[in-house]
């Protein structure tokens, strides 16, 4: 019975929690994270502080959490979506895979700049960022690094390592202009571009028919 018991407040609290992340999301996408307090953050998700405070010690806490969940489910889909073409890897089509996960929600983009911030005035904030942005690149590049006898990358690129700072690079810089002009077709087609030159020898893929 305790252990039944356990499981249930273990499940709730959970239930709690996820709703906490989820309205924060909604939240801080709308105002920014500077102009949210907790108690706008509970409003949302029909909850008192202390439901607050039972999952989270402060904001800074639940907007870490919220970004490390979401970080890591982009690391997800984009390991996925690079891992369907067996040993090989046929560039084009990897590259539209990545750009359609990469490039669906401008408002996780928009926390995702805030928390950018955020962790920019705060070291110890800095180095957990720089931790996810890591585990990203290694993603792409141990997944490269298994292509690579079947689709050489561009020598300049400096092996698998440099060609997923690059894709990240890539990404971050069509996704600034995004947050701009919301033009989500215009990035997800410059990004198709990027990405295709930087992971081809040529600059063009063998047999790709892509248009921009």
């Amino acid at each position: 019975m305790a252990e039944t018991t356990a499981g249930r407040v273990t499940r709730r609290r959970g239930r709690t929690r996820a709703r906490l992340l989820d309205a924060a999301f909604t939240v801080f996408a709308a105002k920014g994270f500077g102009r949210v307090s907790i108690e706008e953050v509970c409003e949302a998700a029909g909850f008192s502080r202390g439901a607050f405070y039972s999952n989270f010690a402060t904001l800074d806490e639940l907007f870490f959490a919220l970004y490390r969940a979401r970080a890591d489910l982009i690391a997800e889909q984009v390991t996925a979506a690079l891992a369907l073409d067996g040993p090989g890897l046929d560039v084009p089509a990897a590259v539209d895979r990545v750009t359609e996960v990469l490039l669906l929600d401008v408002d996780w983009l928009l926390v995702k700049t805030d928390f950018l911030v955020h962790a920019a005035r705060d070291p110890a904030v800095a180095q957990a960022l720089l931790g996810h942005r890591a585990r990203l690149r290694q993603a792409i590049a141990d997944r490269l690094s298994r292509a690579a006898g079947h689709a050489p990358l561009p020598a300049a690129l400096g092996g698998a390592d440099g060609a997923a700072h690059a894709v990240v690079a890539a990404y971050d810089g069509v996704t600034t202009q995004l947050l701009l002009d919301r033009d989500v077709d215009a990035a997800r087609a410059w990004l198709r571009r990027l990405l295709t030159a930087l992971l081809t020898a040529g600059g063009t893929p063998h047999g790709s028919s892509h248009d921009s």
